[in-house]
């Protein structure tokens, strides 16, 4: 993942994503240790495993340490989430690589096996969630809120659960940029030559993978067929328009990337920061092409520090966890549950950027295949 997620009505239905399952649930392991009053924390499927949460906040603080990696700081608010989840427990949290790809994790949790800097937990976009738990390289855990989640927005057994997401986003820098694209057919007009930039590379970032795919329908294609997104960026690499930077704040800042294709959220929470600099970064969910993704936790089935990373999912899925990603300006999972029972922060649910309609999604096959698609076409749309 690369630095780069409807009032109450309507977010229920953002949240209906249909995404198959991924394998059968497996059944809660019972140990030695378990038998004698303990728990095995790395196959521990519930805090109930540990005797309830509090014996669980014990044995991760025993640990001492969470390793995480690809959780940049502005990304959906990941940066004031550790925070409060080390002064919460008091457990250290090993942030490695913030600007790491969704496929990086992958690739660490594979290359780092028994190793102590191997990744704890996991924070993808759907697809690399969907094909990871495939390999089996997660470990179920059901969190204390887990029957709140919406069908559809985690795998039965817990391998893998949606927390947060946002919608495909253009962000631009309304101070350099007489007039804000609000369309993907706008990003196509002479004025923003060189100026187009995305977050990532869509073969291994979710983000990019998404503008890649919201570009699809907005230029006659559909789930069924993301081709039409790789010609637009040929397009627009032809034209002159595209620009190979990744954005990251700092090259708000500096000006190198004056638009960016990225999720709602991030452009969203860049406008707060690029303001106390003099920039005035403004945010459109592109007319054209409307497409929602939520990201997906999972805890590596070797996690070095097993019962931290199970306390770090209940953290995430409370109210406080969930109400942080809010405050990100990502979507989070729980929403339609805490605007129910009164638990979420309105005040910061108002704020979220403004969409019209509601979402359709991909299912796991219609993924699957885009991906591929991506992999045999993207480098030669690009530098061919």
């Amino acid at each position: 993942m690369l630095t780069s997620r409807a009032r109450a009505a309507g977010i229920a239905a953002i949240l209906a994503l249909a995404t198959a399952a991924c394998g059968a649930a497996p059944g809660t392991q019972q140990t030695t240790e378990a038998s004698q009053g303990g728990a095995n924390a790395a196959t521990a499927t519930s805090a109930a495993d540990f005797g309830g949460l509090d014996k669980l906040v014990e044995a991760a603080k025993k640990e001492g340490a969470l390793h995480v990696i690809a959780l940049p700081p502005d990304w959906a608010n990941y940066g004031e989430i550790i925070e409060k989840f080390q002064a919460k427990y008091g457990i250290k949290i090993e942030s490695e690589t913030p600007d790491a790809s969704s496929a990086d994790e992958i690739n660490a949790v594979k290359t780092r096996k028994g190793q102590d800097r191997a990744p704890d937990v996991l924070d993808l976009g759907q697809s690399f969630a969907l094909s990871g738990a495939a390999e089996g390289l997660f470990s179920p855990y059901k969190v204390q809120t887990f029957d709140k989640i919406p069908e559809g927005q985690k795998e039965q057994s817990g391998l893998w659960v949606n927390d947060y997401g946002g919608y495909v986003s253009i962000g631009c820098d309304a101070k350099k940029i007489a007039t804000c694209p609000a369309s993907f057919q706008d990003l196509l007009k002479p004025e923003y030559k060189g100026k187009v930039a995305m977050n990532g590379n869509p073969t291994k970032a979710g983000s990019a993978f998404a503008g890649v795919y919201a570009a699809a329908l907005a230029n006659g294609g559909s789930f069924d067929d993301i081709q039409p997104g790789i010609d637009f960026f040929k397009k627009l690499k032809d034209a002159g328009n595209y620009n190979p930077v990744e954005t990251t704040p700092a090259t708000i800042e500096k000006g190198e990337t004056q638009i960016s294709i990225d999720w709602d959220y991030n452009n969203a929470a860049y406008a707060p920061q690029m303001a106390d600099k003099g920039i005035d970064w403004q945010v459109n969910i592109p007319s054209d092409g409307k497409y929602f993704q939520m990201y997906a936790q999972a805890i590596n089935k070797d996690a070095p520090h097993p019962a931290a990373a199970r306390l770090w999912q209940e953290y995430l899925y409370s109210a406080e966890g969930q109400n942080l990603f809010l405050k990100g300006f990502a979507r989070p999972v729980l929403l339609p549950a805490m605007t129910a029972d009164g638990t979420a922060d309105q005040a910061l649910a108002d704020k979220l950027p403004k969409v019209e309609g509601e979402p359709t999604f991909p299912t796991t096959e219609q993924v699957d295949a885009a991906k591929a698609k991506l992999a045999s076409g993207w480098d030669a749309a690009i530098s061919g």
